[in-house]
């Protein structure tokens, strides 16, 4: 395969896998570590096209990538959602950023691309390389975790 050649089959697969890996990562990580990571995982790619090229489902490898390294990344430092601004505190409570750092990583990167993002379950289930069914999982038990910590009911 010639240069430019590899250097457009690169290109069109950031296109396509980037900004779903890039917004998993954030929901799991925060933005500033989600999209360094998204960057180290894309660099990786890079470095292994070759092999990364060939699997059947790269976005879902490429999140993986980007999560170990977040995971070194967080080691030293704190997962920080940005609090909420007082002008948008009647379209946001104020209390969900610390909510959602209290769930698990997939319970957190699943609500947040479900009802943050308006990804369907398929597309979830997609980029973490997780059958639907554990997307549905997740998300009833991340809910209910939700809603007791905000101490809200309903659906």
């Amino acid at each position: 395969m010639g240069e430019d050649t590899l250097t457009t089959a690169f290109t069109e697969f950031v296109v396509e896998h980037e900004r779903r890996v890039r917004s998993a990562l954030t929901a799991a990580f925060g933005i500033e570590i989600g999209r360094e990571a998204t960057a180290e995982a894309l660099a990786y790619a890079w470095e292994n096209w070759g092999r990364v090229s060939e699997m059947d489902n790269p976005g879902a490898y490429l999140f993986v990538v980007g999560r170990d390294k977040a995971r070194r990344m967080t080691r030293k430092r704190t997962i920080l959602f940005p609090a909420v601004a007082r002008e948008d505190a009647p379209w946001v409570e104020p209390g969900l950023p610390d909510a959602l750092v209290s769930l698990s990583e997939v319970q957190r990167i699943v609500i947040m691309l479900l009802h943050g993002y308006d990804w369907t379950m398929n597309e979830v289930a997609d980029v973490l390389g997780i059958s639907k069914s554990s997307v549905q999982t997740h998300t009833d038990r991340g809910m209910k975790k939700l809603r007791r910590k905000l101490k809200v009911e309903g659906s």
